[in-house]
């Protein structure tokens, strides 16, 4: 069968290709799946970022002697600024373009993040005395544990929202087998 310019040898037009059937609104399930993903991607990226703030943290407060405040926010901004590559391209890979409000949106939130982990580290560091090297790391991944909690909620929310166009290709996701 010939198919050039849609006609076929018998001289009648070709069928069109099958349109596949619009997929159902999502059930409770998808969503709950959606969400599980979307936790672990922001875990995957959060778990890099937090080996950084560590690595940087320890580094300045126990290598170079820096004081535990000034080390604690350094390092959360240094963390910070390589989440934003990880969360842009992987784990918010499908929402919307950066724009210049969404990396204006993302470091105001992460900053308001790097003030409660201060806050939370100062806490611990100097009010429950958490200061030698276990309990300067206890008190800072407690901080950062309670402060991932408040960026996950506003980055999804307000900074990597959903477009329409990331929506309907959420939807061709499902609907294509894989």
């Amino acid at each position: 069968m010939n198919l050039s310019g849609g006609w076929a040898r018998t001289g009648r037009r070709a069928p069109a290709p099958a349109q596949p059937s619009p997929a159902p609104p999502p059930g409770p399930f998808a969503r709950t799946r959606r969400i599980a993903l979307e936790a672990v991607r922001f875990a995957a990226v959060g778990g890099s970022g937090v080996a950084v703030n560590f690595l940087v943290f320890n580094l300045l407060l126990h290598g170079l002697k820096w004081a535990p405040m000034a080390a604690t926010v350094t390092a959360s901004c240094v963390a910070m600024g390589t989440n934003y590559l990880g969360f842009r391209f992987f784990a918010y890979r499908d929402r919307a373009a950066r724009t210049r409000r969404q990396i204006l949106l993302f470091f105001v939130f992460s900053g308001i993040g790097v003030v409660m982990e201060s806050a939370l580290f100062y806490v611990g560091y100097h009010g429950l005395g958490m200061s030698g090297p276990l309990g300067s790391n206890l008190a800072k991944a407690l901080s950062i544990v309670l402060a991932s909690a408040f960026r996950f909620l506003v980055y999804r929310t307000w900074v990597f929202e959903r477009t329409e166009r990331g929506l309907q290709e959420a939807a061709a996701d499902r609907r294509s087998p894989g």
